[in-house]
């Protein structure tokens, strides 16, 4: 059975990777989709794609490190398609470095973007979704998460404030206010990240690390096996990993 039939989706980090295949498989499900990147070419050509297959999309350029932003973001969505039902928090920074390397530029950038982002949109979306006792919240996640490696210090600690964060949502918002609250914890994926990572040593072992990538397709089905589900049942989270990834 389809739950996901015309509800509306806001993605954030939607313009490639990750956030843009599960926007087109959202959308092949019946979901209107409102997508939100810094990339307004990125954003066009996915609009582009899910219209030309029949779907339903709009794209707004958002930086989610501005709360203004993300009020914003959904201003433009209830405006568009009447509502929000769901929320996905994927846009993220995966950037390595030794600590000695004192990386403080990118420690800021993946605090501003992995944390504030995320708590941006959820104050954003909450109002909308408390006044009708109904969403989904999809908080996107990572295995580093789960076990820190000496090169992702930062980058570990906000993932595991991200599966901090849910499972605090789920005691609350799941139990009190109707509001599903899920993560996806994905290994590693080849979404070109690795070429962002500005320390040389980091960048090299983040290019070693995509050799063993899986698609960003693999993720985006997680997604919809995780929202596409009775209101009586939470997935709460998933771990999808590539099968040679030892962690």
């Amino acid at each position: 059975m389809n739950h996901l039939q015309n509800k509306t989706a806001v993605i954030t980090g939607a313009s490639s990777g990750i956030g843009a295949a599960t926007a087109l498989e959202l959308a092949r499900h019946g979901v209107n989709i409102v997508a939100a990147a810094l990339d307004q070419t990125g954003l066009d050509k996915l609009v582009k794609d899910i219209e030309s297959a029949g779907g339903h999309a709009s794209g707004l350029v958002t930086d989610v490190t501005r709360l203004e932003d993300t009020q914003a973001l959904v201003k433009h969505a209830t405006d568009t398609f009447g509502n929000v039902d769901i929320l996905i928090n994927n846009a993220g920074l995966m950037l390595f470095s030794a600590w000695s390397d004192i990386a403080w530029d990118d420690w800021n950038k993946m605090v501003d973007v992995n944390i504030k982002g995320y708590l941006n949109a959820i104050a954003s979306v909450l109002p909308v979704m408390l006044s009708k006792s109904d969403g989904q919240i999809l908080n996107m996640a990572s295995v580093a998460g789960h076990q820190v490696d000496a090169g992702a210090g930062v980058y570990s600690s906000t993932k595991f404030f991200v599966h901090a964060m849910t499972e605090s949502m789920r005691k609350d918002l799941g139990v009190n206010k109707g509001i599903r609250v899920n993560t996806i914890s994905p290994g590693v994926i080849n979404t070109g990240w690795a070429d962002k990572v500005s320390d040389p040593e980091g960048r090299k072992v983040a290019q070693e690390l995509t050799k063993i990538a899986i698609s960003p397709q693999d993720v985006a089905n997680a997604v919809v096996y995780a929202l596409n589900q009775p209101r009586n049942v939470t997935v709460n989270d998933l771990i999808v990993s590539p099968t040679k990834q030892n962690w």
